[in-house]
Order: C-alpha cells, then structure tokens, then sequence
C-alpha cells in the first residue's frame, strides 16, 4: 500500500491490525459491572474533611463533637508541604499545607480529617466540628489581586504575581507600527471544573507483613504520586505500592497531588491500619482543581491584505491560591504565552503572561489547558479581522493558515507536517457554507437566527522532556518505557508507565503489537497502573499516551519481534532475514515450515541450551521514548439557533475535519473527538464556576454547574485526514484534547453571527442565555435613546 500524502483520507487495510476500528478489550468488565474502582475498596476506618467555609482567615480553634476523633495540622509535625517548583519565568514558590495551619486561603481548603468506622459516621463528625476563623476580606478575582495595596495571599509573594512570562520579537515594535489596521479581541474566559464522572477516592492500607503501605487511588500519574507522597511524609519509596485501578475519567484534575491523598498514607502509616476516602460531588466542585478562570486582550495588526503580521497579548491567568504539583500553577499563563499565535503565520510576537494567586481553589491542567480559551481568542479576533476588512471569515483564514512545514514559530516552536489548510476546506466543503448562508437569509426574514462559526487550530501533543525542561519545572516528565515479554504460555504481556482513564489505551497498545508480533490482540495484555508491575513512567496528560507511550510499545514491540525471529532461525534451521511473523507464527519464506510463535517462547525458557550461549533465556525486551511533539490540528463547525427571546442556543450541527496523523483504531478516535467536543460545548454555553463577594462557591452541585447533556450535544460528523508525521515514530499525533480546544471557539463564532444584524458580540465563555440577553437588552435601551 502506498504512503498516503497529507490530508489524504485512508482506513485501515485489513491486513494488518493498526488502522481497525476493533472493540476495546478493556470494555467487557466495564459494562458488565466488573470494573475495579478505588470506592469499591472496603476500609477499616473512613475519613470525611473538615473544610474551610471562609475564603480567607486565621483559624482561631477547632473542636471535634464528644467523642469525635478529628486529627489536624497540629498532628502532622515533620510533614512537608506540597511545593512545586519552576526555576524560570520569576516563579515564586509557595507551599499548600496537607491540612490548613494557621491560615486558611479558600472556602473548601482541607482544615481537618474526621476519622470513624463508617462513611456516615465519618461524615457527621465533620459536619459537628465547630471551626472558627477570624475573617479577613478575600481577594476573588485577579484583577482585584493586582490592585495597588492589594493583601498577599502569601508573604512571600509580593503583588500576587506567582509567575510572570514576558516576550518581544526584535522586531515587533517596526512591523506593528506599519500596519493597516489593528483589530482588538478582549476575551473573558470564567472559571470551570472538570467534573470527571468519578470524583477523587483515595484508600491506603497497611501491610503487617511488609510495613509497607499501598494507596489505591484516582490518579493519573500513580509513579509521581508515589514519589511526591513519600518525598512530603519523608518516608522511603519502597515502602509506599501506589495503584490507579479502573479511573472514571480525569481530564487532567487527576494529574495533580491531592493533599488528601497524602494524609490517607500518613494515617496507614501511623495507625497500621486501612483509610477510605471518597470525594462527593460538591467537595469536587468547590475544592478540587479548577481551571481557565482567565482575561485575555490580543491586538492582530495586519497589513492591507488581511495578513497577520504582528500579535500583542496580555493574559491574566487566576491560578488560586496554591500552585499545584507537579506542573505549577504555570501551566495555564505559559501554555497559552507559548502557544498563542496558533496554526496562522505570523512571526512578530509580543507578550505578558501572568499567573496571579486569589482566595479561590487552586487551578490544574483540564483538557487542552490553555488552548480552549486561546484558540476562542485567536479566533474571535479572526472573525472581527474579517468584519474589519469585508472578507468572509473562511477567506481571512485562507489567507494566514500555515502550508509550509516544518514552520518555526516566533516562541521558536516546530510545527511538524500537518494540514491546516485542508481541513478547513474539507469542513468548508461538507458543511456545503453557500447553501447554508441561503437558510441564514432565508430564517432571518422569518425572525430565526442561525449563526455558522470556524474554528482552526493546532494542538502541540504527545511532547516529552525537552518542551518541560523549557519551562525551567524541577521535575521534568516526557518520556515513557514500556517492558514487552512473552511468556512460557506464548501469552503477551506489556507493562506500561502511562495509566489510561478511558482512553482505550490497552486496544491501542495493543493494536501495535499485534501487528509487530504477527498475533492477534487478545492475546496482548497491558498492565498499568501499578508501581509494583508497571515501569516507572509519568501517566496519562496532554495528548501524549498513544504518540509517547505507543512509541516506546513500538520500539520494545521491534525489539521482541527481533528476538523472536533470532529464535526462530535456531529452531527452523533457516536464516534469520528469510523468517516473516504472521498468524501465530513464525515461517520460513517459500516454504510451508513453521512454528507457533508460543512454542518459540516456551523453548526460550524451558530449552535454552538449543540456543546456544550467546543468546539470554526467555522473550524480555524494554523500549524508552522521548519525542520533541508533534502538532494535530482541526477546522471545527458549530450551526446554532439562536431564540433572541430567551437567550437561548441550541447547537444544531457540528462538524470537525481533524488530522492526528496515523490513526491506530479509528473509533477509539472517534470517541476522543466526540468526548473532547462534548465538553468544549460545555465550556461555551453552560459551565462556570461562581464564587460570590464573600468567596463561597454558588455553584456547588449539578443544578447550578451544569455539565452539558444529551440534549444539548448535536449528531456530530467527524471527518479524518491523516498526515504521517516524521516527528513521531508510530506516525501518530496525540487526538485527546482537540474536541475541547476547539469546540469553544467554533461556538462562540456561530453565535456572533447568529447576533451580526444586532451589532452585538459575545467574548465570553460560557455564552449563557442571561449573558445573551444582557448583549441584546443593550441595544435594545440604545435603540430606545435614539427614537
């Protein structure tokens, strides 16, 4: 079969197995109810916290009902806080307390642990304890935080800027002042949660035997959870097993170290015995990880062509009040300072980035970070460039995508091959725009207001240690080892560092194996998530499981295939270059002599000295991977309905043309996309995260944050072009986020032009029915003035 070129549109052979849509063999214990989840654990003792119902105070007493056992920060002498650190962009570190002393920063911030046989008894111990706090004023929004005078939220972080990114291309200044015209987008991005469908659980269990404990937890980086755990209670690695079971969802609020997690150990350690703990919804609403509560200001110059030549920016990213581990609290404002400038060409850059800590929960990665709210900036701006220069905005995309690769940005990043400029016209093409634009014009002359909104953009994915180092982080992850053997039995089994949460990583993985090993999948296990089977590895995050983690499969897989073939050519007496690996077994070419490739491995056990003393007992080989990244990218579509009365929007069809290069099982893809997309819809038009003045949360249960449905989630058409990119070894780029990223933006643009006869914008997200009202009532009261 012939290479495909880029954006050439190709589905799997048959004949091998990367490229089929086959079911995921991690499904059948999920749906039939066998999966294993942290909360099915049972535990000697249950714990319920004690939380922080002011955003801001000193702690003045706690006092347990009669009889309760309440353990607190007093109790935790020579346990460390957790600190994350970076060494670059003026970092200042801060450390979060495992329990709240002294001071407490935000309403939900952990101030005690209440321990008791049961769940429910647990729970009304918490609820008993009296805690008071003398109140101080809170500081809820950044800009607040800024102000002249403004309280520290810590001591040792003057003006609350935590972490500041600055940058200015030589040339920015000329080339600015040159230009025809300069187009402004103000963005305002409001708080959100990832709302994983299994909050956080945590149960740590004391071994009599060992004196070692083993936490069971909702992670999705169980080695670094490991490391970090023991580094804050002092206490050795080996003694601490961390296993991440079946993990319903993460999204990224999984990925940081939870100080709840760290006490659970702390009390198996001390009391030699079990702890449960299990998240509920409106803890995980208020004081699990939040993100994107960000102000974004971009000014595009172009020149009279309508080509970008320059971007301003200032982003304020609200990063909480702690700074979470391992990340840092950076990772929002220098993601989006890196990451601006997109998929357009344009190579005079300037800007300020900060992270400035608040009285709030604190922020982690969620799905595509800062890219959801970058990409609405940028494309806002697109779409109000186009307006200023009477261009469609297709048109203005056309004429600033990239299309020659590779492609240095002005951060310096390396945009690998990709397809910026088909995608949007495949998206162009299959949302048949003329024909649509007849319905617009059509609709409005009967009071119906249909909008259409683009989105094109870039997704840096599966990126390994050298784009962290980058940032200056202490602890820098990126790569991945994957331990590939074949055992007696000639079953195969992968051991893995990376730790899906619903990916389908296990069918990937084995997809890839399968095809280099010449079996079938089911004969391929994949074991993850635990630190005593598993090598050392950094989990699931950023787009980076199947390009990292599938590439060190690969290079493993290559080397077993290899040992398999030296193993053969002993056994069939033929030459190793002429032994092929197909349907269970090896053969020689041009003859009917074979062997089960199980046969080969139970010989290379049970036989060894058939092979003779150059060649080491049994089928073990290891691969590590540590790529530079690779950049997907997607045009999305969003049709919507806009009823003026109510403020209402219904999404009635999305599209998405995306490339993430070779795709291994397509409908795995295919769900990524769906998923990430679903949430993007979320992010534009339902979830927030609301504090009010005092800094209590208002949306602390699923009738007031409101995730989105069925309802609202139109039929979505997917369309896949596929790019092989040279930066990647499997020729795959990382697909988890682009939904997310890109969904937002397309929204938004669809909903401005469902309001252009208004004269009336949008830039905020989420565009609630209220906020499109308000837009509406404005020109209306301004109408009124003029008659």
């Amino acid at each position: 079969m012939a290479a495909p070129t880029k954006g050439q549109v190709i589905k799997g052979s048959g004949t091998t197995w990367v490229g089929r849509a086959i079911r995921r063999l991690e499904d059948p214990a999920l749906v039939t109810g066998q999966g294993r989840f942290t909360a099915d654990l049972p535990a000697a003792h249950w714990v319920r916290f004690v939380r922080s119902p002011i955003a801001s105070g000193q702690i003045k007493s706690i006092k347990p009902p009669s009889g309760g056992r309440l353990v607190t920060a007093a109790d935790l002498k020579g346990v460390k806080p957790i600190t994350p650190m970076l060494h670059k962009f003026n970092y200042k570190p801060v450390g979060q307390p495992i329990l709240a002393d002294g001071l407490v920063r935000f309403v939900g911030e952990c101030v005690a642990a209440a321990i008791a046989p049961s769940e429910a008894e647990a729970e009304d111990i918490a609820e008993q304890t009296e805690v008071e706090i003398d109140e101080t004023a809170p500081l809820i929004d950044s800009r607040d935080a800024l102000a002249s005078g403004a309280r520290k939220i810590h001591d040792s972080v003057p003006g609350n800027i935590i972490v500041e990114g600055r940058i200015k291309t030589p040339e920015f200044d000329n080339v600015r002042a040159g230009a025809a015209k300069h187009i402004v987008a103000e963005i305002r991005s409001r708080r959100q949660n990832a709302t994983p469908m299994e909050a956080r659980a945590a149960h740590a269990i004391y071994d009599h035997s060992t004196g070692r404990i083993a936490l069971t937890c909702t992670t999705q980086m169980p080695h670094l959870t490991r490391t970090a755990v023991a580094d804050v209670l002092g206490m050795p690695e080996p003694d601490l097993r961390v296993v991440a079971p079946d993990v319903g969802g993460g999204f990224g609020q999984k990925m940081s170290l939870a100080p709840e997690y760290v006490l659970l150990v702390w009390l198996a350690r001390k009391y030699k015995s079990s702890f449960a703990w299990t998240e509920d919804r409106r803890e995980n609403l208020i004081a699990s990880f939040h993100s994107r509560d960000q102000y974004l200001r971009l000014e595009g110059s172009f020149d009279a062509t309508g080509k970008l030549i320059a971007l301003d920016t200032d982003i304020l990213a609200n990063v909480g009040a702690y700074s979470c581990f391992p990340t840092t609290c950076g990772v929002e404002p220098l993601m989006a300072m890196a990451e601006m400038p997109g998929p357009y060409d344009v190579q005079q850059y300037s800007c300020v980035s900060r992270g400035v800590l608040t009285n709030t929960c604190p922020m982690a990665p969620y799905r595509g970070v800062s890219r959801p709210t970058i990409t609405l900036t940028m494309e806002r701006m697109m779409d109000k460039a186009a307006a200023a220069f009477g261009l469609d905005p297709v048109e203005i995309r056309r004429r600033n995508l990239i299309d020659k690769f590779p492609y240095k940005s002005a951060m310096g990043l390396t945009f690998d091959e990709a397809s910026y400029k088909e995608t949007l016209e495949t998206a162009v093409k299959e949302v048949d725009l003329p024909a649509f634009r007849k319905r617009q014009k059509d609709g409005r002359a009967k009071g119906r207001y249909l909008g259409i909104g683009f989105c094109t953009f870039s997704e840096r994915t599966g990126y390994g240690s050298p784009a962290f180092a980058a940032r200056g982080m202490e602890i820098t992850p990126g790569w991945e080892t994957v331990h590939i053997s074949v055992d007696p039995s000639g079953f195969v089994e992968a051991r893995i560092g990376s730790s899906p949460h619903g990916q389908g990583l296990r069918t990937t993985l084995a997809q890839i194996v399968a095809d280099e090993l010449g079996v079938t999948p089911d004969i391929v296990k994949v074991v993850h998530g635990d630190t005593d089977r598993a090598p050392y590895g950094w989990g699931t995050f950023a787009s980076r499981s199947l390009v990292i983690s599938g590439g060190a499969t690969l290079i493993a897989a290559r080397k077993v295939k290899a040992k398999l073939v030296k193993l053969a050519s002993h056994l069939l007496e033929a030459s190793e270059g002429d032994i092929v690996l197909e349907e269970g077994h090896a053969k020689v070419t041009g003859t009917d002599r074979s062997i089960p490739i199980g046969k080969i491995a139970r010989e290379s056990y049970m036989q060894t000295h058939k092979f003779g003393s150059g060649v080491e007992p049994g089928v073990n080989e290891s691969g590590t991977y540590d790529p530079v990244g690779t950049f997907s990218n997607a045009c999305h579509v969003a049709i919507v309905d806009l009823d003026i009365e109510t403020g209402q929007v219904r999404v009635d069809k999305f599209l998405a043309a995306e490339d993430a290069g070779r795709i291994i099982n397509p409908m795995i893809a295919d769900g990524q996309v769906h998923g990430g997309i679903a949430q993007g819809i979320g992010n534009a038009l339902l979830e927030e995260i609301i504090y009010d003045e005092s800094g209590s949360p208002l949306t602390a249960n699923l009738a007031d944050f409101m995730p989105p449905t069925c309802r609202e989630i139109p039929e979505i058409e997917l369309h896949h072009l596929e790019t092989l990119t040279s930066a990647s070894i499997l020729k795959a780029k990382g697909v988890g986020e682009g939904g997310a990223i890109g969904a937002p933006a397309a929204v938004l643009n669809a909903i401005n032009d469902a309001l252009s006869p208004f004269g009336v914008q949008i830039d905020e997200m989420p565009a609630t029915p209220q906020r499109v009202r308000a837009a509406l009532r404005a020109v209306e009261k301004r109408a009124e003035k003029v008659a």
